[in-house]
């Protein structure tokens, strides 16, 4: 008997992305599309009952570093945990193509320096059948996952391609070398590629220690690139910057987006690390002055604090350069652990020096214990400072390199400190808030595939739902609404995806069933699933209690269907025809 849809979600209270106000409706799909919202009374070839349950668009996840992942793996953890639909990679000018095959350990050690991915992981993990970005496309469009990706073509491994040792060593780029970069960008847009990234941060750095070969590109360089956008009249541009002359950086952006036409967008944080982190509230309203009179530029954000796990199964932890504890590092854990029990080993680890170590440019967080946090479980990741290591070692009468030492030693030695870095510095989320409410600004920088010893913060959708929405005790709460539309719909658009983000006739049927008052996030585990059995933290949740990529549905109730639905994305996504 044929049926009039594939698919028919009935009785949901739709948030659908547009941010209007929730309603209890049926959601119909045929052909992978949303085909009607409403009454259905036609069966579907599948039904679900989604009585009680909320039903939201696929979340668009546009800042992740899956360039190797997917690849070796078809199910994009973490991100995919968390209601996100769809994955942009490339982010951060750092990726695996081009690339000939004398550049590949180079390309690799960048990663690994820059977003903490195992040097073992990606040596056995990566294939290598290509070299260009259309070959690397190609390569991607044969395999399958549980969400659809995209990706930008980075800035260094270009930079590498054409000029070899030149580049990475950070020479300035010639005309023909100029010439030769555009040719790249332009055929990788041409054959898929979102647009460009780049990075021009101090705090990218390769694994033995050199900033990463985009670092101080000039400004022609990237107007180069750019120029391969505004010719092939297609793609966005990525970029993270240190803006330490803030007037000069933000006129530079100016300039690349007048020029090419082509929106771009940058990351935005909160604290006391240069002007950009102080004065991040100027750029955003030059951000909003500047899209209203051209392409937009937009600051991701984060929702919650930039954090740095700590802990003996991860990169850093407060006594990682201590010389006692480093004769421990090749131990088997649970050995390790034994050792460090030991009051002997205790006393001699916390009366030696521990200076950070100089290639690792976060390393001196792993004592910055007036910012340092038991994350707790259910995790909280809102404290007041009072509850701060520092404060907490103040009242115990302890310094705070004992009580660490304690604390890390608790669940079997598996206990997690969080640090946080950008986005906390008066001790409460504020800042994120005000970032978030600025018409300039979209949600990003989960960095999902990324940081696999130190960050985990793909879990953010989840976060967004469960503090900004249900729980949060220490100020406001965000409308539901507004949220999936900043989750689905906003970051969609931001990259050019409008076939996507919304429940509504002609959009792509990539949707979440949520039971939200089962919703949860537990704490930041490791787990050794990575090739060469390299490690990562992941953050699992639940109360997803369906998710859905082109109309199949890929988990129920946190067991996957075994179905691979997610195909590879070619560039940006014009909107339903109306």
């Amino acid at each position: 008997m044929a049926h009039a849809y594939d698919l028919v979600i009935r009785n949901g209270l739709i948030a659908d992305g547009s941010g209007a106000e929730l309603r209890i409706a049926d959601v119909a799909v045929a052909g992978g599309r949303i085909a009607t919202v409403g009454r259905v009374p036609e069966r579907g070839g599948e039904e679900i009952d989604a009585s009680g349950l909320i039903v939201t668009p696929g979340f668009v996840d546009i800042h992740t570093h899956y360039d190797g992942q997917v690849t070796w793996e078809n199910r994009l953890v973490p991100s995919s945990q968390h209601g996100v639909t769809t994955v942009v990679m490339g982010n951060c000018g750092v990726g695996f193509a081009p690339c000939r095959p004398d550049q590949r350990d180079l390309l690799i050690r960048l990663m690994e320096g820059v977003e903490d991915i195992p040097h073992p992981v990606l040596v056995e993990g990566l294939p290598w059948t290509w070299e260009t970005y259309p070959d690397y496309l190609d390569w991607l469009a044969a395999r399958r996952y549980d969400t659809d990706i995209c990706g930008y073509v980075p800035h260094a491994p270009v930079r590498v391609y054409v000029m070899g040792e030149r580049g990475a060593d950070r020479e300035p780029a010639t005309d023909t070398d100029l010439a030769a970069m555009a040719r790249i960008v332009r055929e990788a847009v041409e054959a898929g590629a979102m647009g460009f990234s780049t990075s021009r941060t101090f705090f990218h750095k390769s694994s033995d220690g050199k900033p990463t070969p985009s670092f101080e590109a000039a400004e022609r360089e990237v107007m180069a690139l750019a120029g391969a956008l505004k010719a092939a009249g297609s793609g966005a541009m990525q970029m993270i910057s240190d803006f330490d002359d803030l007037e000069a950086t933000f006129a530079m952006l100016r300039r690349l987006v007048d020029f090419s036409g082509r929106p771009l967008s940058f990351s935005l944080l909160e604290g006391a690390y240069g002007p950009m982190t102080l004065r991040w509230r100027e750029i955003l309203d030059w951000a909003a002055e500047a899209s209203a009179a051209g392409p937009p530029i937009r600051a991701q954000v984060l929702s919650r604090a930039i954090g740095v796990m700590l802990g003996h199964e991860l990169t850093l932890n407060t006594f990682y350069t201590c010389a006692s504890y480093a004769q421990l590092a090749d131990l088997p854990f649970a050995e390790k652990i034994r050792e460090l029990r030991r009051p002997e080993v205790r006393a001699r680890i916390l009366a030696e020096a521990a200076d950070p170590d100089p290639t690792i440019v976060l390393g001196r967080l792993a004592r910055e214990f007036d910012h340092m946090f038991l994350l707790g479980d259910p995790p909280d990741y809102e404290q007041p400072l009072e509850q701060s290591i520092a404060a907490r070692a103040a009242r115990a009468g302890v310094s705070p390199e004992e009580l660490v030492y304690d604390l890390m030693l608790e669940r079997e030695g598996r206990n997690t400190l969080y640090v946080t870095l950008c986005n906390y510095e008066q001790g409460s989320l504020a800042s994120s808030l005000a970032m978030m409410r600025h018409p300039a600004a979209v949600l990003g920088l989960g960095d999902g595939g990324a940081h696999c010893g130190m960050i985990c913060d793909g879990s953010y959708p989840t976060f967004m739902l469960t503090h900004w929405v249900r729980d949060r005790q220490r100020g406001e709460r965000l409308a539901l609404p507004l949220v999936v539309k900043w989750l689905s719909h906003d970051t969609a658009a931001a990259v050019g995806l409008h076939d996507r983000g919304q429940i509504a006739p002609g959009y792509k049927a990539d949707l979440n069933l949520i039971d939200f008052d089962r919703l949860r996030l537990s704490p930041p585990e490791v787990v050794h699933d990575l090739p060469n059995g390299g490690r990562r933290l992941v953050q699992r949740a639940d109360g997803y209690a369906a998710k859905i990529v082109g109309g199949e549905l890929v988990t129920r109730d946190g067991q996957t269907s075994g179905a691979l639905p997610g195909r590879l994305v070619r560039g940006p996504q014009p909107p339903p025809p109306r």
